[in-house]
């Protein structure tokens, strides 16, 4: 998610792979390294696409860690606490804008707030299986309050995960993750209800280009969402 006008550059050492699950896996490889050379170390990778995702990350462990959650939710702060992780996202390019401004509506009241700070909670240190947790988050937003537009959508399914635990979570953009699944030779399988199932093909999925993308060392999913948007945004257009 650059800036517009970042030009195509050299290929550099970090061109060195391992054998990759498709000859697809291997074009996007080559297409990424064409942008950023130095790969998931480069200045330029981390200035336009890393640094604003970490940076979200490292605010959310400062104002929204588990322990400060819990202790928001114990004190009846929802409003608090929801407010804190919409101030949090508000501050990246993730949502659209339509999508922040139905979850702002969605949390405003009290009533709201609450609903989505204890299903926050529930999602991400809540007991339980993951895919019951996140069938539970999508049921959580879908009955949020709203004027307009729909709050489920697969981006504000997917982004809070993503800023609060990146090491497991990913943020999920269907047209931009659709392309670049076709572009990889993976088989997505997509619908647009954010469901567990459709989920768990998108983690499978980020698992599979991590490990072929091993040598370069990806950190995360920062690192791994960042890649896939290469291959489909057409702010990467060649």
């Amino acid at each position: 998610m650059r800036s517009s006008g970042a030009a195509v550059r050299s290929r550099g050492p970090a061109d060195v792979g391992t054998q990759a699950s498709s000859p697809g896996a291997n074009r996007c490889r080559r297409k990424f390294l064409r942008f950023y050379p130095g790969g998931f170390r480069d200045d330029d990778y981390v200035a336009l696409e890393r640094s604003y995702k970490w940076e979200a990350h490292q605010r959310w462990e400062e104002q929204l860690s588990r322990k400060e959650l819990r202790g928001l939710l114990q004190s009846g702060e929802y409003v608090e606490a929801a407010q804190r992780a919409v101030r949090i996202e508000s501050r990246t390019n993730l949502l659209f804008s339509f999508e922040k401004m139905a979850l702002r509506d969605a949390v405003r009241t009290p009533s709201g707030a609450r609903s989505f700070a204890t299903g926050l909670y529930e999602y991400l240190h809540g007991k339980g299986s993951l895919a019951a947790r996140f069938d539970r988050w999508c049921e959580v937003i879908s009955g949020l309050p709203r004027k307009q537009t729909r709050v489920l959508t697969w981006p504000l399914a997917t982004v809070f995960g993503f800023l609060a635990q990146p090491d497991q979570h990913f943020f999920l953009k269907p047209n931009v993750t659709r392309a670049a699944s076709l572009a990889y030779g993976y088989a997505f399988e997509y619908r647009s209800r954010p469901s567990w199932e459709i989920y768990a093909g998108m983690l499978a999925f980020a698992q599979e280009v991590q490990r072929d993308l091993r040598d370069m060392r990806p950190r995360d999913m920062i690192d791994i969402q960042s890649f896939l948007w290469v291959q489909g945004s057409d702010e990467y257009e060649e």
